[in-house]
């Protein structure tokens, strides 16, 4: 296949919503720009950078590449990943989602979610992977053969405050399976940490379904809000339910019985919205082809732009005080600045 990267294996050298009305967005406006912001860079020299974690003063960022960036200000390590099946960084996929373990402080564990090939087919997984001699090593798998592409692979994993893990899985291409609760593809699941599916799901794993390519999730005062990339605009922000979202069926603010119409969307001009935090109230949220990072009220859906001269923004993170993201310059569709990607910390 053309344009891979293949994971480094760990043997080889390391070389350094539907639940309230939604809100029709006027695709002719522009959101207003909040008062300039303070801001350093924690990290930078980031390669393709996906996911942000921290626990305690410690950074933890995929790399699409299939390594995992570990350190505090200004001084990081690339860790590699010892797997079983090899992460394969083709199109939109590679090492993507990662989630550390409520328990992370005493038992290192952590959850991702990555690509990788069988039978010249691309497919994903989520596997629980352990630090151990400063390198991540697999531990179980909670799920695999998860449908794949080099697009629309979502990737988005998130502890709930009910303990379970939720992950988005885009519709891989396959616009029709978002519609088959038989299919993994188009979907957000959730499960058991031990990856056991968890009940009250609608089948199996399946959570909510209707999804395109869903990118960024977030809970805040117990709901789940999930970002989502629209076909031509119509990017999305969905509060989600065990509910059908309605791709491809409907889109945008198009309306149809049994399905959810998105809370916000953005319009006919696409921003692709990718991970998102909460932080006092407000959803913060990185785009890509909207090069910017934005905030939304949840009460009012008012939606300013933060920050707009850092290109592509692909995750968001906050840890309760702070505001972090990570530029996605050097994904091959961005114009990478010297120094990018980068780690970087708000003062809001």
């Amino acid at each position: 296949m053309k344009n891979r990267i293949w994971g480094i294996p760990c043997g080889l050298a390391v070389v350094l919503a539907g639940c309230s009305e939604p809100v029709e967005q006027d695709s002719s406006s522009v959101p207003k720009t909040s008062e300039s912001v303070k801001s350093d860079v924690v990290f930078k020299d980031l390669r393709a950078p996906w996911n942000i974690e921290k626990n305690q003063e410690v950074f933890y960022i995929t790399e699409r590449n299939g390594a995992i960036v570990k350190g505090t200000k200004d001084d990081y390590v690339r860790m590699n990943l010892d797997l079983k099946e090899q992460v394969v960084a083709e199109g939109e996929g590679g090492l993507l989602g990662m989630a550390l373990d409520p328990d992370f402080t005493d038992n290192q564990t952590a959850y991702i979610y990555h690509t990788y090939e069988k039978n010249g087919s691309l497919l994903n997984r989520i596997i629980a992977i352990v630090e151990q001699d400063g390198i991540w090593k697999e531990q179980r798998v909670l799920l695999d053969a998860i449908p794949g592409a080099s697009i629309h692979n979502g990737g988005r994993i998130e502890i709930g405050p009910d303990g379970l893990l939720y992950v988005t899985v885009g519709d891989a291409a396959v616009p029709e399976n978002a519609q088959k609760l038989s299919s993994l593809s188009g979907k957000i699941l959730r499960m058991k940490l031990d990856g056991r599916a968890a009940s009250g799901n609608l089948q199996d794993y399946v959570y909510s379904y209707g999804h395109r390519n869903p990118q960024g999730l977030v809970f805040f005062n117990q709901t789940l809000y999930a970002t989502e990339h629209g076909q031509s605009g119509h990017d999305e922000i969905n509060r989600i339910e065990t509910k059908n979202y309605g791709w491809p069926l409907i889109e945008g603010t198009e309306k149809q019985q049994g399905l959810v119409t998105p809370w916000y969307e953005v319009g006919e001009q696409s921003v692709a919205p990718s991970g998102v935090a909460e932080l006092g109230g407000k959803l913060y949220f990185g785009t890509l082809v909207g090069q910017s990072l934005r905030s939304i009220e949840t009460s009012t859906a008012q939606v300013e732009q933060v920050v707009s001269d850092r290109g592509r923004i692909r995750d968001v993170m906050t840890d309760g005080k702070q505001l972090y993201y990570v530029t996605n310059n050097t994904d091959g569709r961005g114009n990478p600045s010297d120094g990018d990607d980068v780690l970087i910390r708000l003062e809001l």
